[in-house]
């Protein structure tokens, strides 16, 4: 009867997670191939064959709808975190983690990116209402990450400086590979770059 019980409840939940990526997909998709002003949250519903109620029902904004993707891959990675080895150092665990969540999706399946995309998506990214919602999401992604941290290393989040610092640098390094992969032909395999942030951080920030 239990299992019974929570078989329905399990399936509802990965619908709506379902839902929520197709939704944060399809404001992405359109808004790079439009334009920001040009979509709407009724283009966006009908891309992704829901009612506009149902995007409200997820999404306040267009904005949150975007930054989506990037806060789904944070807290993924926290709880990745947990679920890695205990007797892995804390740096190697982060860096693969990190790597699972963001390289595959970002690098296109290792082919190198239209560049009329990667141009559109950071065209997207300079709108003030994404940077807003940026700011929002990597606070929270921040709190879930060092807490994930604390519990790997014995300290408390709430007393100790360290879980939360090596978050917010663990998000800071995520953000500037991607933008760098971004920036440049994206020829560069997301993986490798963001490989060579975090060897950077960890041995101190070294000039090159």
């Amino acid at each position: 009867m239990v299992d019974g019980e929570e078989a329905p409840l399990g399936l509802r939940e990965r619908k709506k997670r379902e839902t929520r990526t197709a939704l944060s997909w399809a404001t992405i998709r359109l808004s790079v191939e439009r334009g920001w002003d040009a979509v709407t949250v009724e283009d966006i519903a009908a891309e992704a064959n829901v009612s506009v109620r149902t995007f409200r029902n997820y999404f306040s904004s267009k904005a949150e709808a975007v930054v989506a993707r990037h806060l789904d891959r944070m807290l993924g990675a926290a709880d990745d975190l947990r679920a890695r080895p205990a007797d892995e150092p804390l740096r190697e665990a982060i860096a693969q983690v990190v790597a699972a969540r963001f390289a595959p999706e970002s690098a296109g399946g290792g082919r190198p990116p239209r560049r009329e995309w990667v141009d559109g998506v950071r065209l997207m990214l300079t709108e003030p209402d994404v940077q807003g919602e940026f700011l929002k999401a990597n606070m929270i992604a921040q709190r879930e990450l060092a807490k994930a941290i604390a519990e790997r290393t014995g300290t408390d989040v709430t007393r100790d400086v360290y879980p939360t610092l090596v978050a917010a640098v663990t998000g800071t390094a995520a953000t500037v590979a991607i933008d760098h992969w971004m920036r440049t032909d994206g020829s560069a395999p997301v993986r490798r770059l963001l490989s060579e942030v975090f060897d950077r951080l960890w041995a101190g920030l070294p000039v090159p």
